[in-house]
């Protein structure tokens, strides 16, 4: 049988501070940034994909 699943912590303090201030921490980037990184990645992927073998 499956263990159960404990209760997620409350933060409290520096530690919720810091969660939020990194949460609210956001990326700015450009729509052509966004576009080139896009494009990076599914060129990854598309490479990655001639060495993955699915079976089933």
């Amino acid at each position: 049988m499956a263990r159960p699943i404990r209760e997620t912590p409350v933060l409290k303090g520096e530690d919720a501070f810091n969660f939020e201030m990194r949460r609210l921490e956001v990326e700015h980037m450009s729509k052509e940034q966004r576009a080139e990184n896009r494009r990076k990645f599914e060129a990854q992927v598309a490479e990655a994909k001639k060495y993955i073998t699915v079976c089933i």
